[in-house]
This record gives structure tokens, sequence and C-alpha cells, in this order.
């Protein structure tokens, strides 16, 4: 992760760079604001991969240049493997863009659907303990 980060950090160092080149060259507002924009996304993106490279504390096999590919080997994480929630979670946000231009009254119902389809999604596997477990 030291190559990520510091990756990210330069892209947002480049970018401040530009925005102030950009400003006394003439630029608008907009292409000022964009490149604001860029340098702060790519500040938090570096700023996170140098907190989760601090937090975990040791090399990674990215950063060895002698790593092998079977070095990174393992369990990455846990992904659902037939989730429909995706589904509604698209289909309310489409609702909720679309409810901006069509009316105020399809926004508060399209939020409201969100919302549920993302508590749905976030706690698909969430099921309590049957009454008789032992654990």
């Amino acid at each position: 992760m030291k190559a990520n980060w510091r990756l990210f950090t330069g892209l947002s160092i480049f970018y401040v760079i530009m925005a102030v080149v950009y400003y006394f060259v003439g630029g608008e507002a907009v292409g000022i604001t964009g490149m604001t924009l860029a340098a702060c996304l790519a500040g938090m993106v570096g700023f996170y991969l140098w907190f989760t490279s601090k937090r975990i504390g040791h090399e990674l096999p990215e950063d060895r240049p002698t790593a092998e590919i079977a070095d990174s080997a393992g369990e990455l994480g846990f992904y659902s493997p037939h989730s429909w929630w995706p589904l509604p979670v698209a289909l309310s946000a489409m609702a909720l863009g679309l409810s901006l231009v069509i009316g105020w009254w399809l926004t508060l119902i399209s939020l409201g659907a969100l919302i549920i389809s993302i508590i749905g999604f976030v706690t698909e596997y969430e099921k309590p303990l049957p009454e008789n477990s032992s654990h």
C-alpha cells in the first residue's frame, strides 16, 4: 500500500498545483472548482490508504518487488453469491435522480425507497440466532 498512498498523494498535489496555474492563466471558476475537488478526492483516497497501511503495520506483498502472485493468496472477504438487493437500490437511486426533473413529490417517495433498499442490502445476512441456539 506504500506505493498506492504515495501515488494518490502525489496526484492530489499535482491537482492543487494545476488549479493554481489554471487560476493565474485565467481559467473559469468551473475548471478551478473541478481541479480543487479532484485534489480533495485524491487526497482523501491517499489519506485512507496511508491510514490503513499504518493500521495493518506490516509490509504487504504488493510493496515487495520480489513478491510472487501466490504471496497474496487467501480469503479476501465475503461476497454475496446471489443477492437481489442491488436491483432495488439501483432502481430507487435512478428514481431519485429522475425525481429531481419530474417533481418533488417523487423525490420523497424515491428517497424513502432508497433508504429502505439500502437497509435491506446492508442487513441481508443479519439474522437473529434461534432461541434454542447454544452459541
